[in-house]
């Protein structure tokens, strides 16, 4: 089976808009790119789900126009700062949020991966979160003699994972080496949208030493060589972050004028 690589513009035209879109933490490989090219294609309405974190690519899509809602651990540039176009809007009322955990984010990925409508979780027992979370149920352990409360957190079912690896073969398998919870969300999603580093020249699924963190092609729908496509973002043991122009979004966040200047920025860079 041959899976021929498609350009940035054909991979993100499978985002349709209103989507429910699956996107890793910023050390799990970013597909910036692309994010821009989302920007660029005008695709808006969109339903983000962090696995189990965002920063720069949430703050990015929410500061340019292109969500609506967000179900997330947690935005953040980290060390940068504050994600201030996500705090700006959430401030605003211009998107709506679902406040999660990082468990609770797995587990809801991992319930849609087996196919099942939940899975029990119980380190939220007790805080504040379940106030908010209507659509967590606590039930009693129905296997415990005495009281056992437990909650039972809904599966999450993307319609799209996007994300950046370091290879792809022509086959479509995907190395993504130690980051299994890209498995994870492309098990749960209904389509997978990948951007890669390089192409692989053999199978990775052949080679024993690539083979354990390879995802198979049946669960990758597209591939688009793009090198460099985590930037300004690192791609570990690969590309090292931009600690310059990093802070230049940091700093240029803070106000919609000089944001909405830099967009056009990269996206003119990446036209």
């Amino acid at each position: 089976m041959t899976h021929k690589p498609v350009t940035l513009s054909v991979l993100v035209d499978g985002i349709a808009k209103g989507a429910r879109l699956a996107i890793p933490a910023d050390y799990a490989g970013v597909a910036l790119s692309a994010t821009l090219e989302i920007i660029r294609q005008g695709i808006g309405g969109l339903q983000l789900v962090t696995a189990p974190t965002s920063g720069l690519q949430a703050d990015l899509l929410i500061g340019a126009g292109h969500v609506n809602s967000i179900e997330t651990a947690g935005v953040s540039l980290g060390e940068y700062g504050m994600a201030e176009r996500f705090r700006a809007a959430l401030a605003a009322g211009q998107i709506a949020i679902k406040d999660s955990t990082c468990p609770a984010l797995h587990a809801a990925f991992q319930a849609a991966e087996k196919g099942i409508p939940f899975l029990p979780l119980r380190g939220i027992l007790g805080t504040d979160l379940l106030a908010n979370r209507p659509d967590w149920k606590v039930i009693q352990n129905p296997f415990a003699v005495a009281g056992d409360p437990i909650v039972l957190i809904p599966a999450i079912r993307p319609d799209v994972t996007l994300f950046h690896a370091a290879q792809a073969d022509s086959a479509g398998n995907v190395w993504i080496g130690t980051r299994r919870e890209l498995v994870t969300l492309a098990h749960a999603s209904a389509r997978t949208l990948v951007t890669v580093e390089e192409l692989h020249p053999g199978n990775l699924l052949d080679d024993p030493l690539t083979a354990p963190g390879t995802l198979p092609h049946l669960y990758v729908h597209r591939v688009a060589v793009v090198p460099g496509g985590t930037w300004p973002l690192p791609l570990q043991g690969r590309v090292p972050a931009d600690e310059g122009e990093l802070t230049r979004y940091a700093e240029a966040s803070l106000s919609p004028a000089a944001f909405a200047s830099l967009v056009e920025e990269w996206l003119d860079a990446r036209s």
